[in-house]
C-alpha cells in the first residue's frame, strides 16, 4: 500500500525537515512539501496530490494541523480520498481510516463537529430572538438602506467566497473540463465529473457552466472548452467516454473504469448494466485506434 507524505510550513524562517524525516520514517517514499500557512485556502500542492492519489493509496501526515485548517476541511479532506478508495493517517493522531480504530476515532470527530454546528445554530438563533424582544433589527443597516456602499461591499464578499469554494473544488473538475471539452457533451462530462463524487458534492449541469465560464474569464481554462461539442457518431460515444476517464486518469485500472461507468449508469454496447474488464479493454482499444488517446 503506497504511502504519500504531506508535509507543510507557514513561513519561509520554517523548515520541513522535522516533517519529512518524520514521514520518511513512517514508510513514506514519496513526499510533498508546501509553504502556506494554516488559514490559507489556496493549498495548490495539497490540491495536486489530492487529484492524483489513487485508490489504496494512503496519505500520511505528521499531525492533523499541518494538513486542515479546521475539522470541517479535516472531514472534507478524509471524504474525498474514501471516494477514491484511499485511506489518511497521522502519525501523531490517532486517525488511521484504514483500521478500526481510526475510523471509530475519525466518527467521533464528526459528530463533534455536526454538534458544534447545532451549538452554533441555537445560539445565533437565540441571539437573534433577544435582539428582536428589544426593539432591535438584525442585519446589516446599510444594506436596510440599500446603500451602495453596503451593497457593493456584499457583492465583492459573496465574490471572493465563491472564487475560494471554486478552489477548494477545482481538482474534482477542472481537469476534466480541460481535457474533455469540448469533445464530448456537457451532459457526459457532467456525469464523469460526479461518477466518483459523494452525493453531497456533485454538480449540476447550470453549476458547472458557471463555474467554468468564471476561470475562462479568468484565465484558468480555455475558451475552446465553451465551443460547441461536435456530433460523434453511436459507436464513438463509449470510446470516448471511457478515453476522457482513462486520459485524466492514467494509472486507472480496467476494474475501476469498470465501477465508473457503472457508477454514471451507462451501458454496455449490448444494453447490459453490469460492465466487464473485456469490454473495457476492447473499447479501450478502439478509442487508441481513433486517436482519442
Amino acid at each position: 500500500m503506497p504511502l504519500i507524505g504531506y508535509a507543510r510550513v507557514s513561513t519561509e524562517d520554517q523548515t520541513p525537515l522535522p516533517q519529512t524525516q518524520a514521514l520518511k520514517s513512517a514508510g513514506c517514499a514519496e513526499i510533498h512539501e508546501e509553504l502556506a500557512s494554516g488559514g490559507n485556502h489556496a493549498r495548490p500542492v495539497l490540491a495536486r496530490v489530492l487529484e492524483r492519489i489513487g485508490k489504496g493509496d494512503t496519505l500520511v501526515v505528521v499531525r492533523i494541523d499541518r494538513l486542515a485548517r479546521s475539522l470541517s476541511h479535516l472531514l472534507e479532506v478524509i471524504e474525498r480520498l474514501e471516494a477514491k478508495g484511499a485511506y489518511f493517517r497521522s502519525i501523531q493522531d490517532p486517525i488511521d481510516t484504514g483500521s478500526p480504530q481510526g475510523k471509530f476515532t475519525l466518527q467521533v470527530l464528526g459528530a463533534a463537529a455536526e454538534f458544534e454546528h447545532a451549538l452554533i445554530r441555537e445560539r445565533t438563533k437565540a441571539g437573534l430572538a433577544s435582539a428582536r424582544s428589544k426593539g432591535r433589527v438584525g442585519g446589516n443597516p446599510g444594506l436596510r438602506a440599500k446603500d451602495p456602499a453596503a451593497l457593493r461591499k456584499v457583492r465583492l464578499a459573496r465574490q471572493e467566497g465563491y472564487m475560494e469554494r471554486l478552489n477548494e473544488t477545482a481538482q474534482d473538475w477542472v481537469p476534466h473540463v480541460r481535457r474533455l471539452r469540448p469533445d464530448l457533451a456537457w451532459e457526459d462530462v457532467l456525469r464523469i465529473i460526479n461518477s466518483p463524487l459523494p452525493e453531497a458534492r456533485r454538480w449540476t449541469q447550470s453549476r458547472l457552466l458557471r463555474a467554468v465560464k468564471v476561470c475562462v474569464r479568468d484565465g484558468f481554462l480555455p475558451e475552446t472548452v465553451l465551443a460547441r461539442a461536435g456530433r460523434r457518431e453511436k459507436d464513438d460515444r463509449l470510446p470516448a467516454i471511457i478515453a476522457g476517464i482513462k486520459g485524466t486518469n492514467p494509472d486507472i485500472t480496467l476494474q475501476a473504469i469498470c465501477g465508473r461507468l457503472q457508477a454514471m449508469r451507462e451501458r454496455t454496447p449490448r444494453g447490459r448494466t453490469s460492465w466487464q474488464v473485456s469490454s473495457v479493454k476492447m473499447l479501450l482499444e478502439r478509442a487508441k485506434k481513433m486517436g482519442m488517446i
